[in-house]
């Protein structure tokens, strides 16, 4: 059973085009397996689970924490309310949908929910 807040992903940025690079580091280091999600998506289940995102997007981007929700839409008025500033609305991916917010120290983090 999942519980909402939860700590339950990390994802980390990985320069575009060194996904591959990056995979092999990983697995000759502490020999991680990891299941490709397209060209520049990597996932890994090492612990807690994460994965490297490779696309452009993510350049310039700092490791993302991600959050368990059971109720996205109750957990996105409940980051609201408590002063959190959502920087990318819900959104559907691959296993569910998310939203991304920055808590009051303007640290990013997501919640992501299967339904």
């Amino acid at each position: 059973m999942r519980l909402t807040g939860k700590l339950d992903y990390l994802e980390m940025p990985a320069p575009q085009g060194s996904i591959d690079n990056v995979k092999a580091f990983y697995v000759r280091a502490f020999d991680w397996a990891f299941t490709d999600y397209g060209p520049s998506y990597a996932a890994y289940s090492e612990g807690l689970d994460g994965g490297f995102d490779g696309t452009p997007e993510s350049d310039l981007t700092k490791p993302l924490p991600v959050l368990y929700s059971d109720d996205l839409e109750a957990t996105l008025a409940a980051v609201k309310e408590a002063g959190g500033t959502i920087v990318r609305e819900i959104f559907p991916f691959p296993g569910g949908r998310r939203f991304h917010f920055t808590d009051p120290a303007g640290n990013e983090l997501a919640v992501w929910s299967e339904t």
